[in-house]
């Protein structure tokens, strides 16, 4: 992968394995505590977690933040323990997919993707992922089922690594990954390009 001026450096295999064995989000489906209200936290576009106004500039505490954050039911984000939970602003997904690579040691080889919060996903039937746009006039915009309803969009230069490794089956163009086919679009998008 080709790192550009401002993009973040791509992960080593050896630190997304890592990744995948040390995240350990909560057991926020576990927590049912009444609604207390919301807080001002507020996860931009970029990624970035901003508390009343100023941003999140501690990775660690941002990185316990996401361990609690939770989508309800009706598409609105919290944090939650035990005893509390507090709504968010989440302006498109919680994550970012910074980096992607191809773990070609796993049977069958799976795309493995790093989060701005040093989680490590791998695409499979329980991390599958989502397309937006990629119509005329709309980008395509690929998502990540990171856990529970939680997703990263993939930055421009992931989706562009994504779109690079797809193949064309059934009319479909897709990407392999865990012995399964994700599709990202039609057939027509291939050659458009």
């Amino acid at each position: 992968m080709t790192v550009t001026e401002g993009s973040p450096a791509p992960v080593p295999m050896a630190r997304l394995e890592a990744l995948l064995t040390d995240f350990r989000p909560a057991p926020v489906e576990r927590w049912n505590p009444a609604h207390c209200g919301r807080i001002d936290i507020i996860i931009d576009r970029n990624g970035d977690w901003h508390h009343e106004g100023g941003r999140i500039e501690r990775a660690a505490l941002v990185r316990l933040f996401a361990t609690v954050l939770r989508r309800e039911a009706d598409g609105t984000y919290v944090l939650v323990t035990p005893h509390e939970k507090l709504m968010i602003t989440v302006e498109d997904a919680p994550f970012l997919a910074i980096d992607l690579v191809e773990d070609d040691r796993s049977r069958p080889p799976a795309l493995v993707f790093a989060t701005n919060i040093g989680e490590a996903v791998r695409l499979d039937c329980d991390h599958p992922l989502r397309v937006a746009g990629g119509g005329p006039d709309a980008p395509f915009i690929p998502y990540l089922t990171v856990r529970a309803g939680l997703e990263a969009r993939l930055t421009r230069a992931v989706a562009a690594d994504l779109a690079d490794r797809a193949i064309v089956s059934d009319g479909r163009l897709g990407v392999m990954s865990a012995g399964q086919f994700f599709v990202i679009g039609d057939a027509g998008m291939a050659t458009s390009a």
